[in-house]
């Protein structure tokens, strides 16, 4: 009545798949890609940070992060943008702060989850010091908007 089916079914069953056709990582294996993905975004907004403002806190920050991230990737150095920009561009840099801080929070909590102590202290650190510098920025801002009120003639 029917005719057989002569090709192959596009529903297979687990078992019928190559287990070498598609890539298998561990948990660990996961978190370590995970965790190497947040901080190298994180030494990227770093770089863009040396850019605009630039001293020996952020050079220093930047070979922490990238020496992370070679130790996650098992010894490949991660590639590195070129530190140009022009100094003095406070609102930028506020955004970049933001940003790094919480791309330091993501890594915290990835590291927390593979308890990588180093990992999980270097992002605490980022936090920390990204948080200052966006409120000393916000301070100087609202110190700017006040001091020039007080410089603009009464009308």
């Amino acid at each position: 009545m029917y005719e057989p089916i002569r090709s192959k079914s596009v529903h297979t069953l687990r078992g019928d798949l190559d287990e070498a056709s598609f890539p298998h990582h561990s948990r660990e294996e996961e978190l370590d890609i995970q965790l190497a993905g947040y901080l190298a975004a994180l030494l990227t907004v770093t770089d863009e940070l040396r850019a605009t403002s630039p001293g020996p806190s952020m050079d220093s920050a930047a070979e922490d992060l990238a020496h992370q991230i070679t130790r996650l990737r098992r010894g490949h150095v991660p590639i590195r943008a070129a530190v140009t920009g022009e100094a003095g561009q406070k609102a930028h840099a506020t955004r970049l702060h933001q940003r790094a801080h919480a791309l330091a929070g993501r890594a915290l909590v990835v590291a927390a989850a593979r308890a990588d102590t180093s990992a999980a202290i270097l992002a605490a650190q980022r936090m920390d010091a990204h948080a200052a510098a966006e409120r000393a920025a916000v301070a100087w801002q609202q110190q700017t908007e006040h001091g020039s009120k007080q410089l603009t003639p009464a009308g």
